[in-house]
């Protein structure tokens, strides 16, 4: 069920940051509304993920998937350059994560 709630979360962030782009600075009332509502759900729901998940793996997981799914947004939704380095670093994004995981796993 962690693992729910955290990807919910990084749902709710995701969300919210892509109407941050629409909100116009906070001048358009209803994107503006949903970045407020987002990032509350989201920090509620991850600070819930954390009574049984590492901090270290569960905002490892939240902001990493966050980060590279806002980015990929970015170049579709939004019309941003893509470029190798861009995919790279998403790429490095995600191998982090997974070598946050990986050694979160075997820490004693």
């Amino acid at each position: 069920m962690p693992y729910v709630l955290l990807a919910v979360a990084i749902g709710a962030e995701i969300t919210a940051t892509s109407l941050l782009k629409l909100s116009a600075g906070f001048t358009r009332l209803w994107p503006s509304v949903g970045v407020v509502v987002g990032y509350l759900l989201s920090f509620l729901l991850l600070s819930l993920t954390l009574r049984s998940v590492p901090v270290s793996v569960a905002y490892a997981i939240w902001s990493g998937a966050g980060t590279a799914v806002v980015a990929a947004i970015g170049m579709v939704v939004f019309g941003e350059p893509v470029s190798l380095v861009k995919i790279g670093g998403i790429a490095l994004i995600i191998a982090g994560v997974v070598a946050l995981n990986l050694g979160g796993t075997h820490a004693g």
